[in-house]
């Protein structure tokens, strides 16, 4: 069944991959499709797993859970419930059943077919008047107007041919291994994709920041490319069994959702580069797009080491875990081990491949944590960007790693404006680099404007935004945006984000800097609360209740103090610092600032310009404090 049929209201092409009712279209996997036209060809009677299996996936090993994905793939396409289905029933034991109706081209119970028995409709006979002929050629006339602006993609629906993309989106390509760790290698695979095809001299190329929250899209690929102001989008999933990997794509019009390209292709591991070279290519010649010659790797792409490859999958999910404990309670420990697993894992893939670049740019990552960066892999981080940058001078996000290393480890901020500045040189058209080289200039210049930021870093963060329209460079922390007033802040955080601790701690310290301190204590009420400091939140509450928001503030500075003392944690340097500042205490505020500085805490860097510090501008030992970050000449 390769033609096109109807499952209830959904008409369903097997040729495009597509489901779509009512104008609105889904775009599913190869295999996923698969999948549907099997249960399609058996409709209304139950199909075993091996079946579909043998079917679909003929000749490959796979485990069940391939199978299930797609099943509930399907069901999210058609709004099915497993427990109530509509569509796709479950066979306990057996395995699964199309019950919606299905209706192939030429049934007679086609609705989209004329009944025999229906008389044919009079043809309208129309008379010939000035009203008539002047209508039509008004309406001639608007359609050449929309035709030759093309707007939203008539000129291709109606007249045919390749549409024309100016601008491009990369979705977070899907895993769809047995080991949810190949995610990491699916995202690895998106990154160099998106990096290959920005080094076209045209083409507008989202960034991975940006298309990050499309990991899992429920939403019709046109809203898709409306929200990140694209004419195109490029989905597809990534399959490694073994040392085999697999590797499907589609190229999306977005403005009509046309299908403009699809393949698929399958390789020896050893030469995945090779296969992003090729899938690049193909891509860029469907688009009528040229490559730049400056990437290497484009051009003689080497093969990669299978075992350095795991090695490197395996560090990227301890980094991960890593991140995820930062800022929770007691997790000191665990992030230390998940750090130090990391880092085993990056130089077995070293080991296995002394020339294998990710591995390299990734112990920058291990060693830049949040909360407790660990200063003992600094010089290992060091060294392997500088390798990195030996074997590839021309890496960008090595470069731009370097930088935030010499800012923020070494507080050598001339070395680091040479990086960033490197970075933009190699790379004009990269956002990121834009926008981290304006962070750089208005931590330099505590810049009067908006977020402290100086004439010449809104220069920069303004080529960011027109670089990277669907991404928002104008946004800060949590839900802080440029223009924001502290109430429309609240509000965001209230509608996106109510129970994200770093937001809540965001718009806490925000309220504390305005001397809003019931609004604070009420927003650190709940964060501490969501990271496991339930404590600390109790000690709040009680003394808010005993002697208002200032005084519960001051009790839970008290207690952290003696909490540091029993557990020697640096996890408290941040709110520390933060709202001792806030309540005017200097010298707790100065002592917690000395040990930022022990750790190379982030905050450091943004002392001239955030707004935190401004009760201790005018005391010396600020002055002090400047000058042994290197940021008072």
């Amino acid at each position: 069944m390769n033609c096109d049929f109807r499952v209830g209201p959904w008409t369903v092409n097997p040729a495009l991959n597509t489901v779509s009712q009512n104008g609105a279209t889904a775009h599913v996997e190869p295999k996923v499709m698969e999948v549907l036209v099997c249960l399609a060809s058996h409709a209304g009677e139950p199909v075993s797993k091996d079946t579909i299996l043998r079917a679909v996936w003929a000749g490959t090993f796979v485990s069940d859970d391939v199978l299930i994905r797609s099943i509930s793939e399907l069901r999210r396409v058609f709004q099915d419930d497993a427990r109530d289905p509509r569509f796709i029933e479950t066979i306990p034991k057996r395995g699964y059943r199309l019950v919606g109706p299905v209706v192939r081209p030429g049934d007679k119970s086609d609705p989209s077919k004329p009944s025999e028995s229906t008389p044919p409709s009079p043809k309208p006979v129309y008379r010939r008047n000035l009203r008539w002929t002047i209508g039509i050629s008004v309406a001639g006339a608007l359609l050449g107007m929309l035709l030759l602006m093309n707007a939203v993609g008539l000129r291709e629906r109606l007249l045919g041919g390749t549409p024309t993309v100016h601008s491009l989106a990369v979705l977070p390509l899907q895993n769809l291994s047995d080991d949810p760790k190949q995610e990491y290698f699916a995202e690895a695979m998106t990154d160099a994709l998106i990096t290959n095809l920005a080094q076209s001299e045209t083409l507008k190329v989202v960034s991975r920041t940006t298309i990050d929250r499309y990991g899992h899209p429920d939403k019709p690929l046109p809203q898709i490319a409306r929200e990140l102001k694209v004419d195109a989008i490029v989905e597809g999933t990534v399959q490694r069994s073994g040392d085999r990997v697999r590797v499907t794509a589609q190229l999306i019009y977005g403005a009509s959702d046309r299908h403009l390209w699809a393949n698929s292709y399958e390789r020896d591991l050893r030469d995945v580069l090779a296969l992003q070279n090729e899938l690049t290519s193909e891509i860029a010649e469907q688009i009528h797009t040229k490559l730049r010659d400056t990437n290497a790797t484009l051009k003689s792409p080497r093969r990669v080491n299978p075992k350095a490859l795991d090695a490197y999958v395996e560090a990227q999910f301890h980094i991960e875990q890593e991140r995820g404990l930062q800022f929770h309670k007691d997790k000191q420990l665990a992030i230390y081990e998940e750090a130090t697993e990391a880092v085993f894992y990056l130089d077995r893939a070293i080991q296995q491949d002394p020339d294998y670049v990710p591995a390299y740019v990734a112990y920058f990552a291990v060693l830049d944590s949040e909360v407790c960066p660990q200063l003992e892999r600094l010089p290992k981080a060091r060294s392997a960007l500088r390798r990195v940058l030996e074997l590839e001078e021309h890496n960008v996000p090595a470069h731009l790693a370097m930088a935030r290393l010499l800012m923020q480890y070494d507080y050598d901020w001339a070395g680091a404006e040479k990086e960033y500045k490197r970075a933009i040189e190699l790379d004009q058209r990269s956002a990121d680099a834009h926008a981290e080289y304006a962070e750089y200039l208005a931590n330099v210049g505590g810049g009067q404007l908006e977020f402290g930021y100086t004439p010449e870093a809104e220069k920069q963060l303004d080529l960011a935004q027109a670089l990277d329209p669907a991404h928002d460079y104008f946004a800060d922390a949590g839900q802080q945006r440029r223009g924001r007033t502290l109430d429309e802040q609240r509000q965001a955080v209230e509608q996106k984000s109510p129970n994200d601790p770093y937001a809540l701690a965001v718009l806490a310290k925000n309220y504390a800097i305005a001397g809003k301190f019931k609004e604070a204590v009420e927003m650190y009420e709940r964060c501490l609360t969501l990271y496991g400091w339930k404590d600390m939140a109790d000690v709040m509450k009680r003394a808010n209740a005993r002697g208002g928001p200032r005084y519960a503030l001051e009790e839970w500075m008290r207690a952290s103090e003696n909490y540091q003392k029993v557990n020697n944690t640096v996890t408290l340097v941040v709110p520390m610092a933060f709202t001792y500042s806030s309540l005017g205490n200097n010298d707790r505020a100065f002592a917690w600032l000395n040990k930022a500085v022990q750790q190379r805490s982030w905050i450091l860097i943004y002392l001239k310009r955030d707004k935190v510090w401004d009760p201790l501008r005018s005391d010396p030992r600020f002055s002090a404090l400047l000058q042994r970050v290197g940021l008072l000449e």
